[in-house]
C-alpha cells in the first residue's frame, strides 16, 4: 500500500527577475525602496541646506 498524501518537496523554479504586469510583490518592494531613497534625499536636502525641498529647488 502506498501513501497517497505524501507530496514532493522539490522547489519550483521561478524567474524572480522576470517582468510581470501589475501589483506584484517584486514591484511593490522596488516601489518601497525608491520611496525610501526619495524621502531620505528630501530629508538630507533640508538638513544640509536649511531650506525646505521646494524652496531648495526654487519652486516656492
Amino acid at each position: 500500500m502506498t501513501n497517497a498524501t505524501k507530496t514532493s518537496n522539490t522547489p519550483v523554479a521561478t524567474d524572480r527577475n522576470a517582468w510581470q504586469w501589475g501589483f506584484t510583490p517584486g514591484a511593490e518592494i522596488w516601489n518601497g525602496r525608491l520611496a525610501m531613497i526619495g524621502f531620505s534625499a528630501a530629508a538630507l536636502i533640508e538638513l544640509f541646506s536649511g531650506k525646505g525641498f521646494l524652496h531648495f529647488w526654487g519652486i516656492m
